[in-house]
């Protein structure tokens, strides 16, 4: 799924840390950063934000419930 315009970072990645399964970044190059390592989380924020926002990620999710989880951030907040 494309997730877009992520201003509360923190929010974002207490969202990643609170599903079960297994949530990935998926990179320009297609490689998969596991989003719920913390080493990722860094590194993924450092490469990707420097305005304060996240434009666009691609991400996969792979349990239903944390794929609704990060449908109701997007949503709601």
């Amino acid at each position: 799924m494309k997730v877009q315009n992520i201003t509360n970072i923190e929010k974002f990645f207490e969202t990643v840390d609170a599903c079960k399964g297994k949530v990935e970044l998926v990179t320009g190059e297609g490689d998969r950063l596991n989003l719920k390592s913390k080493l990722s989380q860094y590194v993924s924020m450092a490469n990707l934000f420097s305005d304060g926002t996240i434009e666009e990620l691609e991400i996969v999710a792979y349990e239903p419930e944390d794929i609704n989880k990060l449908i109701n951030f997007m949503v709601n907040g």
